[in-house]
């Protein structure tokens, strides 16, 4: 059975502060994009509530509208009844017939009035519909404005570094490869930790490169021995040598 070979720490630094050079390129290009992306995504999603919000206002005046017409209808019912008993007031034998009619010719020009309230309200409530509905309009079209403006500027970007992009993101996985996965995962949580995605950091001036802790002279002189993985004190991050730091290059 094959043995697989043993990596010293120093390999283990060194293919650690390669993938963090990578890594770090790929930032560059995330920070070059800033916050478009997400802007990007939260005009998509107010777009899609302000067009349901442009959808349900619609729907409301429609009905309002079918609310109108049933009144309308009614109205003319009546109209056409009352003429009915009017004609029929003509033939009455006796007041109680006369006296029933007019009741119901009453009943008829009450049920027009209260129609006729109702189509007053109704239209009231359609004309501040419709002010609601220009306003939600006019907030699309600025919204799908800054949209465009913003999605334009994304896609030049994501043009203007797409072939380099791909290229890290190939690379950065091939260098994970070379990575031990338990050393991985932790570079990974320190990368998650941080904002600027800083794992993998020289000691500069006798400080921690990513926090700028000072660290005492017996431990840069360990960390240059490579014999160990020593992490800072203070933020956690994996600390090198700045010249083994310095000696791994970027492979393209």
């Amino acid at each position: 059975m094959a043995q697989l070979k043993e990596f010293s720490v120093e390999e283990k630094l060194s293919s650690l502060i390669h993938l963090q050079k990578i890594d770090s390129k790929l930032d560059e290009i995330k920070t070059l994009k800033g916050e478009l992306p997400m802007e990007v995504a939260d005009l998509e999603d107010e777009l899609q509530g302000l067009r349901a919000r442009q959808t349900r206002i619609e729907e409301e005046i429609n009905g309002v509208t079918e609310f109108i017409d049933e009144r309308k209808a009614a109205i003319k019912e009546s109209e056409a009844l009352i003429k009915k008993y009017e004609k029929d007031s003509e033939n009455v034998k006796n007041n109680r017939e006369f006296e029933a009619i007019n009741k119901e010719i009453e009943m008829q020009q009450l049920e027009i009035k209260l129609a006729e309230k109702h189509i007053k309200d109704a239209n009231e409530e359609i004309a501040e519909k419709v002010v609601q509905l220009e306003k939600v309009k006019k907030n699309i079209a600025l919204k799908e404005g800054a949209l465009e403006a913003k999605k334009t500027e994304l896609e030049k970007i994501i043009a203007a570094n797409e072939k380099d992009e791909k290229l890290y993101l190939k690379l950065s996985e091939e260098a994970k490869s070379a990575v031990e996965p338990r050393l991985l995962a932790s570079y990974e949580k320190i990368r998650n930790n941080f904002r600027n995605g800083l794992a993998v950091v020289p000691v500069l001036r006798d400080a921690c490169g990513g926090c700028f802790y000072a660290i005492p002279p017996q431990k840069q002189s360990e960390i240059k021995q490579h014999k160990k993985i020593i992490a800072c004190e203070n933020c956690g991050r994996i600390l090198v040598d700045e010249e083994l730091h310095d000696s791994v290059e970027l492979k393209k």
